[in-house]
């Protein structure tokens, strides 16, 4: 009980340690999903509208890339960003701009595989109107993913639940280096494994209710759409 209300002070007391830890964890994952977004929708909405060779493999690797073990995606883009890889050249490593790349990568498989899912549910409802019009495939993507916006909410809740609870990806490519590359859940892990049990519960408590408060705006705003649709 003393450790939860030693949480709860470090909480409402504005710790200093505590929030730029919230604030460094909220601007990676964000950044992350955003870049994830800007590739995964069209590339999701391109599957689920043209035809192509091999359309059928590349769906399946990219539904099986939605389970990568997070590990697996921080080694690769340790490799690719270290000083010997082909990336080095860029110094990020160790960065947050790293841990931003690492978790984008993380999180496009499963942004791309809903969306597609989403706009080939949309295409088989407006298949015949969108082939009259004489729209191109380009177009049909722009359209289909603009009346998509708001159901395409939960696809970005996918993702940024994944990024906000990551540890292994950020672990490897951050460093977590106290100050600089910490979020809240490599924090929550060093503090339980030295004993700092208030600090650990604080990051908890703090980024369970920012998964809440994020899921609630979400809902919020497809209820919204949803509304003003009907």
């Amino acid at each position: 009980m003393s450790e939860g209300a030693s949480a709860l002070e470090l909480i409402f007391s504005g710790d200093s340690d505590l929030y730029s830890i919230v604030g460094l964890s909220l601007y990676v994952s964000l950044s992350a999903v955003a870049l994830a977004a800007v590739v995964g929708f069209p590339l999701g909405a391109f599957l689920a509208l043209v035809n192509f060779p091999g359309r059928s493999f590349v769906v399946v690797v990219l539904n099986a890339f939605m389970g990568l073990p997070p590990v697996v995606v921080g080694l690769a883009v340790f490799l690719l960003l270290s000083r010997s890889g082909p990336l080095g050249f860029l110094g990020i490593l160790f960065t947050p701009r790293a841990m931003i790349v690492a978790q984008a990568l993380l999180v496009l498989p499963i942004i791309a595989a809903l969306a597609r899912q989403t706009i080939e549910d949309l295409w088989t409802e407006y298949r015949d109107e969108l082939t009259a019009m004489r729209i191109g495939p380009a177009g049909r993507v722009a359209t289909l993913l603009y009346d998509a916006r708001f159901s395409l909410m939960t696809t970005l809740l996918a993702g940024f639940g994944r990024a906000a609870a990551e540890v292994g990806t950020v672990m490897i490519v951050g460093g977590n280096i106290d100050g600089f590359t910490r979020t809240m859940t490599t924090a929550i892990a060093l503090e339980t494994s030295k004993g700092d049990l208030p600090l650990a519960m604080g990051l908890g408590i703090v980024l369970i209710s920012l998964v809440i408060a994020v899921n609630g705006i979400a809902w919020g705003v497809r209820r919204y759409g949803e509304l003003r649709a009907g």
